[in-house]
């Protein structure tokens, strides 16, 4: 007689709660996998509009070091990541018939580096294995006991429950909640005694108190080759200035150390390739129009200007402005609300959590991605936590594998 397979109930399609379902299914569970959407993979589509960014080309190390968040297990995250790492992922899209391709940044696409296709192709390999789709399903709780986990949904405002072996939640966190992640959760598991670390905008934009002649001046205007430092972090790379305040990849990525100060504030080189010393060299005879040499001879553009005279006012001496420009401090008042962000700070708290990411309090029930508190920067990093996170839940759940 066969051994019976083991049911499990999957609530969330995004890239996690998909990851964990095929892993699952591989491993010959009976996977059933819940979205409160007509269809799955939707933050996923959105995410790719712009270039789905798949992963990193980082080395190991340099990878691990871009996770974060409250009591962050780092050594457990390196089993999680060597397990399912950049390369992994690559091959698993090329399993699938996508090929990718690292860019010069070190962001990893499809050679269309388009979405669509690649879900397309995902979603009808996980029908072939067996995972089977249950849309418009919305999760209302669950209830836990020694034979079976029960769990309810509301479904065209009738109520439903159904039995399984193990549950794996993967309804993201509470950012671009139009495509189902809209933090729902949340007081469903507080209910049951789960302390979740409250959700904040990651990977977002953050606020500066412009003047009115500031802001007609510089907004929807980009700033290149920045060197953009916030407490004891420093990243390279563009902003965008926008009505409110600032967008762009470094600015994200300084999200949890701006979130640690009291009075947010970056600091920015507007001539990372030059020092104070030179910036002056360069000034040579002038005495007067400090901003309007400064865009002659270092080639300082009318944005930075813009901003530096915000901040500092006028200038009646080179060195003056040139340490300015190299060390501009902006204050920055709030960053974006979630329902803009990209990803989501918070979530369920890691001492929660069992090194196989089992809900100690609920035997049997596994979280995955965006809803447990790790954070990472766009690049390739958050998409590439959301399926090492579901990695190892689908294993865990399919056939009980220590990790």
């Amino acid at each position: 007689m066969s051994e019976k397979r083991r049911s499990i109930a999957i609530i969330g399609g995004g890239p996690a709660g998909l990851r964990a379902a095929e892993v699952a299914a591989k491993l010959g569970a009976s996977v059933t996998l819940y979205d409160a959407k007509p269809s799955v993979g939707r933050k996923f589509l959105v995410a790719g509009k712009s270039g789905l960014n798949l992963t990193n080309s980082a080395k190991f190390e340099d990878f691990l070091a871009h996770y974060s968040g409250r009591d962050f297990p780092v050594d457990r995250w390196r089993g999680y990541l060597k397990r399912f790492d950049n390369y992994h992922l690559s091959e698993w899209a090329y399993d699938l018939g996508v090929a990718t391709f690292a860019a010069p940044n070190g962001k990893v696409f499809p050679m269309s580096k388009k979405a669509a296709p690649l879900l397309r192709k995902w979603v009808l390999h996980l029908r072939e294995i067996g995972v089977c789709f249950r849309m418009k399903h919305h999760w209302a709780g669950l209830e836990v006991d020694e034979d079976e986990i029960r769990v309810d949904f509301l479904k065209e405002n009738a109520r439903g429950r159904a039995g399984y072996d193990a549950v794996i939640l993967a309804m993201g966190g509470g950012s671009w909640p139009q495509t189902g992640s809209n933090g729902a959760w949340v007081p469903i598991l507080e209910a049951q005694g789960v302390e979740i670390v409250p959700l904040q905008s990651a990977n977002c934009g953050w606020e500066c108190a412009w003047t009115a002649e500031t802001r007609e001046r510089i907004e929807g205007k980009a700033l290149q080759n920045l060197h953009v430092r916030a407490i004891g972090a420093a990243l390279t790379g563009e902003l965008t200035v926008t009505r409110y305040g600032f967008e762009g990849a470094p600015l994200y990525a300084l999200g949890p150390e701006l979130r640690q100060m009291e009075t947010p504030a970056i600091k920015i080189d507007f001539k990372p390739t030059f020092t104070e010393e030179k910036l002056v060299a360069k000034m040579e005879s002038a005495r007067r129009n400090f901003y309007k040499e400064a865009g002659l001879r270092w080639k300082l553009n009318e944005t930075a200007c813009a901003i530096l005279r915000q901040f500092y006012g006028e200038f009646d001496n080179a060195a003056a402005l040139a340490k300015a420009a190299k060390c501009c401090r902006i204050p920055l008042t709030q960053a974006r609300p979630l329902e803009e962000a990209i990803s989501t700070a918070g979530g369920v708290a890691w001492r929660e959590l069992d090194a196989n990411l089992m809900l100690t309090r609920l035997p049997g029930v596994y979280c995955a991605g965006e809803m447990i508190d790790w954070e990472a920067p766009t690049g390739g990093f958050l998409m590439q936590g959301c399926f090492v996170t579901g990695n190892v839940a689908g294993q865990r759940a399919a056939d009980g594998r220590q990790f």
